[in-house]
C-alpha cells in the first residue's frame, strides 16, 4: 500500500512518539496496580531499563508497541547495497579525507534490506530502508537484553501493544501475566521436599504414642 503522507510529514508524525509512559503502558499498568502488585519504573540498574520492574517476582516487563519493535516483522540483509569496489579511503588530516571517510563508514553501516513479511504493523513506503535497519537494529537490541536478563535469573515477560485491545483480549493477556508472575514467585521459594524412609515412617508413630502414655501417667 502506498504511504499516503509525505517524508515530512512522516518524520514529524515519528517524531510525537513518546518512548515513555505509552498508552499501552498506562494500560499494563493501571491493571497491575488495580490488582495489588506494585513495581518500579524504568529502573536504569536493569539490563535494558524494562517499562515495569517487579522484583519480589524477579520479572522485567516490556510493553513493545508493534511497529518500533517489529512484532511479526521478518527481514533479511542482503549484503551491502551502497559499498562500490573503489580503493581504501585514504586517511588525513584535511576536509575531503575526513567526508570520505564518513562517506564510507555509512556505507558500510547502512545494508540492503529485504522486507519478508509484516503482519502486525504497516511498514511506511517513502524512506523504508531507514525503518527497517531501525527496526531491525531495535529487535537485535531488545534480544541481547532478554539474554542478559535470563542470564542473570531474571523471569522476561513481552507485552505487545496489540495483545491490549480489544477490552477482552486485554484482560486474557494480563491475566497471562499475572500466572506467570505467580510462577515464578513459587519456583523461587520451591523447597526440595525431604524423602522419608520406610523404617523412620515406621517408627514416628510408636514414639508419640509413647510419650502420650508418659505424659496421661
Amino acid at each position: 500500500m502506498t504511504d499516503t503522507m509525505t517524508p515530512e510529514q512522516r518524520h514529524r508524525c515519528m517524531s510525537h512518539i513518546k518512548g515513555k509512559g505509552t498508552k499501552p503502558e498506562l494500560l499494563v499498568r493501571r491493571w497491575l496496580w488495580g490488582h495489588g502488585y506494585r513495581y518500579r519504573l524504568n529502573v536504569k540498574s536493569v539490563p535494558g531499563k524494562p517499562d515495569i520492574v517487579m522484583r519480589p517476582y524477579r520479572t522485567a516487563i516490556f510493553v513493545n508497541g508493534c511497529f518500533w519493535h517489529g512484532h511479526n516483522v521478518k527481514m533479511r540483509e542482503c549484503g551491502n547495497a551502497l559499498m562500490h569496489e573503489s580503493s581504501e579511503p585514504r586517511s588525513g588530516n584535511n576536509l575531503q579525507d575526513l567526508q570520505d571517510l564518513a562517506s564510507t563508514k555509512y556505507e558500510q553501516e547502512h545494508k540492503k534490506i529485504d522486507l519478508l513479511s509484516s503482519k502486525c504493523c504497516k511498514i511506511p513506503s517513502s524512506n523504508r530502508e531507514f525503518w527497517l535497519a531501525k527496526i531491525m537494529r531495535n529487535q537485535e537490541r531488545d534480544e541481547r537484553n532478554y539474554r542478559l536478563l535470563r542470564e542473570n535469573g531474571w523471569q522476561v515477560i513481552v507485552v505487545w501493544e496489540c495483545q491490549l485491545k480489544p477490552a477482552a483480549r486485554l484482560e486474557r493477556t494480563l491475566r497471562e501475566v499475572e500466572l506467570l508472575l505467580n510462577n515464578n514467585l513459587l519456583s523461587m521459594y520451591k523447597h526440595t521436599p525431604i524423602p522419608y524412609t520406610a523404617d523412620e515412617e515406621d517408627e514416628a508413630p510408636l514414639m508419640a504414642a509413647e510419650g502420650a502414655e508418659t505424659a496421661i501417667a
